[in-house]
């Protein structure tokens, strides 16, 4: 029987199948790629996979445009091979959960395709839609992916929103009939026995149902205040939960949350409330957005770092939530060219694991975080392949940026920085296919790959081995109480973890200069747990940490 909070001592492994394997030679990583590679997993010691969305989709937004929720795209494989990777993931003692878009539907959807005929048909109401001419939108919301958030269609003389791409119809989760179908689906692939689900974009399903024009005074004024953590939302997750997940004991749900706040993730996730295990907030990764602009050059901002991580630790451990902790994802850059430094790629790829799995939360590894793959540093916009990215290097060119300099903004934001193919080996295409890769390979993946990791103790793969093994063996890092530490110190992020009688010290450099700290007095002598050093350099009281370095001390 599992443990009701099982998932607090778990690692979650995050895979985006288009990247990670693939098996045939067309160039697209699939399910069969997935199963070749799950002893990999197995030595890293992951408890559970997340696999971002495998369903029937047109691909404008790499699959978080359900065409199909019933079914598996092909270009991924087909149903028979998701059922033998759920059972062989089973088999070795691994967990299996799904991404689940229930925010919007692809406009290739069925229902979207019925709603066009108009108010007469019951999928009509499945979609948010406001009256309008051609030259006046309902509001002036912004899409998440540039441009209005409306779309006007012409044989209806009616606007649908679209908060991401125009092929992405938000759903009206105000009407009941679509909340069945929704929870029908859903158990569909409970009943297979799937273990739960991370769900994109979840705190966005609960519109203001006034739809208000926002101001724009700042970057964030876009709309988004109306439509995020929304007047209803509490209560469509509990019956979301009740109506699915919550009839399956041990099932892990992690919402994704846009933009939200530490007491609504609270609410999300406190226990007696029945919505979600867990949640991702994102606010620690937009401290490198000047003014809260995203697409623009920017430097970490590391006292912002800091005050966030500080904050949402302390404030989801007071109302008894939980979160998931993380780096990276398909979504965001890779984390070593982002906050560590290529340079010292070992050193900071180990702090950065250190620094994020001692913390109080469910750890996530995104695939190739564990080998700190880079940034690929595309030169040329063919290069890329995000509908985001496109999107934006429009603009950017459109408000007088260089083709240069717009190039320069993507390779440090976009998401392709994340989806380019996983570097198993030195050979052609890092072994990620025999045929032509749907993105291209990073240039650098004949020294960072998967084999070399394996054949090197000391590398970043086995330092992350060692972080999942300790959360499973302590509990003072799986249930611990989190305190800050060194809060003034402009380089160093340090923390103490305390359970019961165990204690931990977790202090981390960020930067490349030399720093000196001092250590409470009651870890002075006491077991050095992990460190990215061979040595550690203590001088009485005082630790001298070099470029990267981590370290971590325990006490019982």
């Amino acid at each position: 029987m599992l443990e009701k909070d099982w998932w607090k001592s778990a690692t979650v492994y995050q895979i985006y199948p288009k990247s990670f394997c693939d098996s045939n030679g067309d160039g697209i990583g699939d399910i069969r790629g997935i199963i070749s590679k799950l002893d990999y997993l197995k030595n890293l010691g992951v408890d559970v996979v997340w696999t971002t969305p495998m369903y029937v989709s047109p691909m404008m937004d790499n699959g978080y445009d359900i065409a199909d929720y019933y079914n598996i795209d092909p270009i991924f494989g087909t149903m028979e091979d998701f059922h033998l990777l759920l059972d062989e993931m089973h088999k070795k003692g691994m967990k299996l959960i799904m991404d689940m878009v229930i925010n919007h539907t692809s406009t290739e959807h069925f229902w979207f395709k019925e709603a066009l005929k108009g108010p007469g048909n019951k999928y009509h109401n499945y979609y948010i839609w406001k009256e309008g001419t051609a030259d006046k939108a309902p509001n002036n919301w912004a899409s998440k992916f540039g441009g209005n958030a409306w779309k006007y269609v012409e044989s209806l003389g009616k606007y649908y929103l679209h908060l991401f791409d125009v092929t992405q119809a938000d759903l009206n989760w105000e009407n009941p009939e679509l909340r069945e179908d929704i929870y029908k689906m859903i158990n569909f692939w409970l009943e297979k026995g799937v273990d739960g689900f991370r769900l994109d974009v979840i705190n966005l399903i609960s519109k203001n149902q006034n739809f208000p024009d926002d101001n724009y005074e700042t970057a964030t004024s876009d709309g988004r205040k109306f439509y995020t953590d929304g007047p209803k939302v509490h209560e469509y997750l509990k019956e979301l939960t009740a109506n699915t997940f919550g009839k399956y004991p041990g099932s892990l749900t992690v919402g994704e949350m846009s933009s939200t706040t530490i007491s609504h993730c609270v609410e999300y996730t406190k226990p007696e409330n029945k919505e979600l295990s867990m949640v991702f907030n994102f606010h620690h990764l937009k401290v490198d957005y000047p003014n809260g602009e995203k697409w623009a050059l920017g430097d970490m901002d590391f006292k912002s770092l800091k005050e966030i991580f500080f904050k949402w630790q302390v404030g989801i451990e007071n109302g008894d939530g939980w979160s998931a902790v993380f780096w990276c994802n398909h979504d965001q850059p890779r984390i070593v060219s982002r906050f560590g430094n290529e340079k010292y790629l070992k050193e900071s790829g180990k702090m950065l694991g250190t620094a994020i799995h001692m913390l109080r939360g469910t750890p996530y590894v995104y695939q190739g975080e564990e080998i700190a793959m880079t940034n690929p540093h595309f030169k040329n916009i063919n290069e890329y392949k995000d509908v985001e990215a496109l999107n934006n290097y429009k603009l950017l060119l459109e408000k007088g940026k260089t083709i240069d300099e717009a190039i320069e903004i993507l390779g440090q934001k976009s998401r392709d920085n994340s989806r380019t193919p996983v570097q198993w080996n030195n050979n052609e295409n890092a072994g990620f296919t025999i045929g032509t890769p749907w993105i291209d390979v990073a240039k650098n993946y004949s020294t960072i790959n998967v084999e070399s990791n394996l054949k090197d103790g000391e590398s970043v793969f086995y330092h992350y081995k060692k972080l999942i093994e300790l959360r499973r063996e302590y509990k003072v890092i799986s249930h611990g109480d989190f305190i800050p530490m060194y809060e003034e110190n402009s380089q160093v992020f340090g923390y103490m973890r305390k359970f019961e009688a165990e204690k931990l010290l977790v202090i981390n450099n960020f930067y490349e200069n030399e720093v000196e700290v001092e250590i409470p007095d009651e870890f002075i002598g006491k077991d050095i747990l992990v460190k990215n050093y061979n040595d550690v350099l203590l001088n009485g009281k005082k630790i001298k940490l070099r470029a990267y370095e981590s370290v971590v001390i325990y006490l019982s």
